[in-house]
């Protein structure tokens, strides 16, 4: 049986960590640290995931400063809430909540976010030192996988790893913070031809393909690590990820759930970003330097 890889678990005591951080700098610091996550429109996956945000904000002694806009919010009214939110000293991350509603282009406004402020660690900026192994924050999803492993005592160094997508959002990321920590990677993708085997070479596979179901046992090294990141509602109620996990479990040696994994890794990991931008903007010295890959 595989081992579990609990993101609930190690959220909870990372939040314990974040907490006893703010607590030991608040006197030093003036304030508590502050992040804004900026909604526009009323999509209801948008609604859940930013109250889940805002509660484990007020878990760990953050500020909220968020705004929620209307749908029909102009692009320039939203260029300028984020400007204020830049200019704003009690704010040290800065979130705009995707999928925006349609009209508005994302890419200028996340362009817009001051990197030393950019929460979710996507501003070009910062992909640019993760590249180049410099410090800064770091994309949620992939940090708190690398965070999940970590915990587990998983070994990269010099093991094969293959990743299941490219998107900016998490392969990419994920791919860099894999080769940082000297495993051999491999990006995979929906247009990989004989996919199988090349995932069938993996001491640890990453999945973030957004394809429900898409990785079965066919595609498994016994033993290897299996991290999924996908998260998909069922037609007949409940969750799944891109893993077929009743498949993979018996042979892996650990797995991720969904959900339960990595879905509470990456809003702990916008903490963790958020009080590191804090201590960095109050001269504190960052005790969770060790979660930004």
């Amino acid at each position: 049986m595989a081992t579990l890889l609990d993101g609930r678990q190690l959220a909870a005591q990372i939040e314990t960590r974040l907490a006893a951080a703010i607590a030991g700098g608040l006197d030093a610091a003036g304030r508590p640290p502050g992040l804004a996550v900026l909604r526009v429109g009323d999509d209801p996956a948008s609604g859940v995931y930013v109250a889940n945000k805002e509660k484990a904000c007020s878990r760990v002694g953050i500020t909220n400063h968020g705004a929620h806009l209307a749908a029909g919010t102009p692009a320039a009214e939203v260029l300028a809430t984020i400007k204020r939110l830049n200019a704003d000293p009690a704010v040290d991350g800065i979130l705009l909540q995707l999928p925006l509603p349609a009209g508005l282009d994302e890419r200028p406004l996340l362009a817009a976010i001051d990197p030393e402020k950019d929460a979710d660690g996507l501003h070009t900026l910062n992909l640019g030192r993760l590249l180049k192994g410099e410090p800064g924050p770091r994309s949620c999803t992939p940090a708190g996988v690398m965070a999940l492993l970590a915990a587990a005592g998983v070994a990269l160094d010099g093991k094969r790893a293959v990743v299941v997508g490219r998107s900016i959002l998490v392969g990419q990321p994920m791919a860099l913070m894999l080769q940082a920590a000297n495993a051999t990677v491999t990006v995979a993708h929906s247009r990989t031809q004989d996919l199988g085997t090349v995932t069938r070479s993996a001491d640890v596979l990453v999945v973030a393909a957004g394809r429900p179901h898409m990785i079965g046992a066919e595609h498994v090294k016994p033993g290897a690590v299996v991290v999924d990141v996908g998260i998909h509602r069922k037609p007949e109620g409940g969750l799944c990820g891109d893993v077929r996990f009743d498949e993979v479990e018996p042979i892996a040696s650990a797995i991720s759930p969904v959900p339960g994994g990595v879905g509470p890794m990456t809003v702990t990991l916008l903490l963790v970003n958020t009080v590191s931008s804090w201590c960095h903007r109050c001269g504190l010295a960052n005790p969770l330097a060790d979660l930004l890959p």
